[in-house]
């Protein structure tokens, strides 16, 4: 990918309403669950510990970003990841998170 497709204004949008979406630690466990296998509003409901109308906004942000997608069977809809690419790029976060940590730990170590 040449560097004026990368940086198109439209491109990067487009990217930061991905990263919104996936700005919030419930829609960030909910997307972790539905890695591992579908889940309706009720499951997800569970899950994150919080009432049926907030989980179906955070789904709808997360379905509105192109991260989920739905699936209606009989009188329930089931959520699923669109691409698992999103569950690579959050763990590939990691290794950020580890250095931010040992970071902060040796500057705890100084001031000791």
């Amino acid at each position: 990918m040449e560097a004026q497709e990368r940086f198109d204004p439209n491109r990067l949008n487009e990217v930061s309403v991905i990263l919104k979406a996936l700005s919030h630690p419930s829609r960030l466990l909910m997307v972790e669950a539905l890695g591992e296998k579908p889940h309706c509003v009720c499951e997800l409901t569970a899950l994150v510990g919080s009432d049926t109308s907030t989980v179906s906004k955070h789904l709808s942000i997360l379905k509105q970003a192109g991260i989920v997608v739905d699936e209606k069977r009989g009188n329930m809809v089931f959520y699923n990841l669109r691409c698992r690419c999103v569950l690579d790029a959050l763990h590939d976060l990691i290794p950020l998170l580890e250095e931010k940590h040992k970071h902060y730990s040796r500057i705890v170590e100084n001031l000791s």
